[in-house]
């Protein structure tokens, strides 16, 4: 069995280091390799890793991707579907995103409790941004389970696209009255969206989500349960309900998944 860590990828070497770090983890929990496929800025794409498996197992072997995102974007309901398909491969399982869930919603909260953050401070969840609105729904819906969580109002702010930028948002939060403002970080790993989360002039930013130990038993828990009990009888390509169910939108500009 195969198992692939598709994230969204970036330039910064930190941000490629973080992924390589976590994909380690997450090996060492399920006791077996973990390749790494980027869907956007640079290489290996999934498809060109679940091609190249095909190639070296003859498509014999179920590979089980994980999608590393912390929402159902276009990458997620578009993109990667599409490098599945174009792969080749014809026993690919797709495991859902790791967000929204209350897995992850717990995760935020603790790095907030880690980072300094007080009962009283004004929360803003920093996501990356998208236009798509089913995306949207899912920060929407992340920034509720964590109000109920922390018992207080979490409000979004955006590093690229949506409104308010995270900026705006602390500026807004200031503006009401806010004594101190917290960003909580939705990103997976370190980049130019976060340190524009950095920027924003919150009293305190928690680091990216992958930093968290849980994030990796989370990325596990969704291979062991991809995993098929009988190898082979996973065909055509295994993709979630909801890709299937959704009608895929023509991409907009500056489209992008937390």
């Amino acid at each position: 069995m195969s198992l692939v860590l598709a994230a969204h990828g970036t330039r910064r070497p930190s941000g490629i280091a973080m992924i390589g770090d976590l994909a380690a983890r997450v090996s060492a929990l399920v006791e077996s390799t973990v390749q790494v496929a980027f869907v956007d800025v640079l290489g290996p794409t999934p498809g060109e890793v679940l091609s190249a498996l095909c190639q070296a197992e003859a498509c014999g072997r179920p590979a089980i991707v994980v999608p590393a995102f912390l929402s159902r974007g276009y990458h997620v309901r578009a993109d990667l579907p599409a490098h599945v398909i174009a792969s080749g491969h014809p026993n690919v399982i797709v495991t859902p995103a790791l967000g929204p869930s209350p897995d992850i919603a717990r995760i935020v909260a603790q790095q907030l409790m880690e980072s300094g953050w007080r009962p009283g401070d004004s929360v803003i969840l920093g996501a990356a941004g998208t236009s798509d609105r089913r995306a949207y729904a899912d920060l929407c819906h992340t920034a509720a389970l964590l109000s109920a969580l922390i018992g207080s109002r979490v409000n979004l702010g955006f590093a690229a696209t949506g409104y308010p930028d995270v900026q705006e948002a602390v500026s807004n939060a200031r503006r009401n009255g806010a004594g101190r403002v917290v960003v909580a970080s939705y990103l997976l790993a370190e980049g130019l969206f976060q340190e524009r989360l950095r920027g924003c002039g919150a009293d305190l930013v928690t680091t990216p989500v992958g930093t968290h130990p849980g994030v990796a038993r989370l990325i596990a828990n969704r291979f062991r349960r991809a995993a098929p009990r009988r190898a082979g009888i996973q065909r055509p390509h295994h993709l979630p309900n909801w890709v299937a169910r959704t009608a895929l939108p023509a991409r907009r500009a500056g489209d992008g998944d937390a």
